[in-house]
């Protein structure tokens, strides 16, 4: 089964916690916090490989999460990080936000691309030494990971897409033109899945063909195999219309034409307006046909008329393939490269929670704030930033948060510590 689309999330690891502990040897009094830090949460990746060519795997697994950082430990060891965890995708897939649809990253490029970052690890005690505070009984935890909720959409990565009605001969000219070898049958929708072939035109010189599901009338809108066809077209350089030139299943071959190119319109206008070859296939079945000539000719002129580049072939018998694989192999070299889809997405600015959701605790005078919105809230300001700064202190008030900082009886100068940041408290 061919699956092209999938839903998934993803976790990065969390932080591990920091550790509270002091130096204990023999003859060395006051040895002093050495609490090690807790382990950065694994990152998740997506990786392309090349020996994948649906999103099958993604069907019966939809979560993924990486490792959780380990606590820290005494003697200043830092915990263990989380193992970062990659995720095999094909070659061509594109990664969405679930929520907005727009492009996050496009793994077309083979290079690995990390969807959610691990979570850092909490700080030991250690950190927290001063000099009128040498005994901290207190640590930070870890910070937690990022999680996103995905989409998977795989693009085919192809040269020349072939489009057309079922039935007008696609597979069949693949077939012929490279070692693919997809279902060959007399009835629509033989093909159901995408077929990839390798053209070759002489010597160091070949490019990607696809054989993809043909298209019917209301496709742009999902009818049919509509998109499971569209969707893979994007990436297509060169479009080969295949036309059935007999009218061997009673439609006029002028009316596909058009209804085809509507269709691509309707998907995405950049994409009708793509150079195209139109195939003019199933020529030996009117060789000898005065009628069938004439409407050939006819077709030819119209053709003409538009603008389209046009060639007589027969899949069946090999006539004229040999002539279009080489005329798009000229054109292929003066086309734009094969599309990559722009990232698009930008990430909300985190938005504050309730104070409630805040856990503040008091050790050795010192306020400790921690909340998964509070950190993700921290984690986007730029603190360099004037503006940053007081938009940061705006919404931890509008949050409530200082009201319960002074319901705990916090005093101007008072530390107060967020994460990996310290701040002395000003009303």
């Amino acid at each position: 089964m061919f699956i092209d689309t999938a839903r998934i999330t993803v976790r990065a690891g969390n932080g591990g916690n920091g550790a509270v502990a002091f130096h204990r040897e023999k003859y060395i009094a006051a040895g002093g916090p050495d609490g090690g830090d807790g382990g950065r949460g694994g990152d998740v990746f997506f990786t392309v490989d090349d020996h994948m060519t649906t999103l099958m795997d993604f069907r019966y697994k939809r979560k993924y999460a990486a490792a959780n950082g380990e606590n820290g430990q005494s003697k200043r060891c830092t915990g263990k990080s989380g193992a970062n965890l990659y995720i095999r995708v094909p070659r061509g897939t594109v990664v969405r936000d679930a929520a907005s649809g727009a492009v996050m990253h496009d793994m077309s490029d083979g290079k690995d691309w990390r969807a959610a970052r691990g979570g850092n690890g909490g700080w030991g005690n250690q950190h927290f030494a001063t000099p009128t505070r040498q005994a901290p009984r207190f640590a930070k935890n870890g910070a937690p990971g990022e999680e996103h909720d995905l989409l998977l959409e795989l693009k085919l990565l192809a040269d020349v897409g072939l489009a057309g009605y079922p039935n007008v001969g696609k597979s069949t000219l693949l077939s012929v033109l490279s070692a693919a070898r997809p279902k060959i049958a007399n009835y629509h929708f033989t093909t159901l899945q995408p077929n990839l072939g390798v053209v070759s035109v002489g010597e160091g010189r070949s490019f990607v063909m696809a054989d993809i599901p043909g298209l019917i009338e209301g496709a742009a809108e999902g009818a049919g195999l509509g998109h499971d066809f569209l969707r893979h077209v994007d990436r297509c350089r060169l479009i080969i219309h295949v036309l059935d030139a007999s009218g061997s299943e009673g439609r006029d071959p002028l009316c596909d034409f058009e209804t085809i190119n509507a269709e691509l319109e309707g998907w995405n206008s950049e994409l009708a307006s793509r150079k195209q070859i139109v195939a003019l296939n199933k020529c030996d079945i009117i060789a000898g046909d005065p009628d069938g000539l004439a409407a050939l000719e006819a077709l030819e002129a119209e053709l003409d008329r538009r603008g389209f580049e046009h060639m007589r072939i027969s899949a069946a018998t090999g006539e004229g393939c040999s002539a279009l694989a080489y005329r798009a192999a000229d054109l292929l070299d003066t086309l734009p490269p094969v599309q990559y889809f722009e990232p698009e997405y930008v990430a909300p600015l985190p938005s504050a929670g309730s104070a409630e959701d805040v856990t503040i605790e008091v050790e050795d005078g010192v306020f400790i704030l921690e909340g998964d919105w509070l950190y993700r809230v921290t984690g986007s300001v730029n603190f360099d930033d004037y503006e940053s700064r007081m938009w940061y202190e705006r919404t931890l008030r509008e949050a409530g948060i200082f009201d319960r900082l002074e319901a705990l009886g916090i005093k101007e100068g008072d530390t107060v510590s967020i994460y990996d940041l310290e701040f002395d408290y000003v009303k």
